[in-house]
């Protein structure tokens, strides 16, 4: 009873959040939505929205690495939308002074919040961050949670990197 009523918090607390975010950072206005009305004008654009899909290299000029708050990232590199291509930039592990990343993907909410990297996808292996990224195109309209899988979820829990994306569909005015 009591791990659900948490499960129920976080989520609310992370929905808010998120939607405060966004809210904050994209002169998104109360009341109905004239997305693709011309006649109506339509929302503001801001200077960060561009047209067509995007790439974006996580983490910016810090890359994908540990110690660096990737959900706080998110937050304020967001919105992302559908076709936009996440970069994850890692080196490969060439010698015992480069600690190795990988990149995972989560199911759901509660795995990501723990960490659980049982029933996660690899979508990029140790090797696939060097040179220019591994590439993943956020195709489908639903959350996606990342994370690194090494050190069986030490990096995603104690090293920070995690992170997820709702692609939103874009407005074109």
């Amino acid at each position: 009873m009591g791990g659900s009523t948490f499960s129920l918090s976080l989520i609310l607390i992370l929905t808010a959040s998120n939607l405060a975010a966004n809210m904050a950072n994209k002169d998104w206005h109360f009341g109905f939505n004239y997305t693709n009305w011309p006649f109506k004008g339509g929302p503001p654009q801001s200077q960060n929205d561009t047209p067509g899909p995007r790439k974006i290299v996580v983490g910016g000029s810090k890359n994908w690495q540990l110690n660096f708050n990737y959900t706080d990232w998110a937050l304020k590199n967001g919105p992302f939308y559908l076709n936009d291509t996440l970069v994850f930039k890692y080196d490969p592990p060439i010698n015992d002074s480069i600690i190795p990343h990988s990149v995972y993907l989560l199911p759901n909410l509660s795995s990501f919040s723990t960490c659980n990297l049982r029933r996660a996808t690899m979508v990029a292996n140790v090797t696939q961050g060097g040179g220019e990224g591994f590439e993943f195109v956020l195709k489908k309209w639903q959350p996606y949670y990342f994370a690194c899988g090494e050190r069986d979820g030490y990096h995603c829990n104690a090293g920070q990197m995690k992170f997820f994306v709702m692609p939103l569909f874009h407005q074109w005015h």
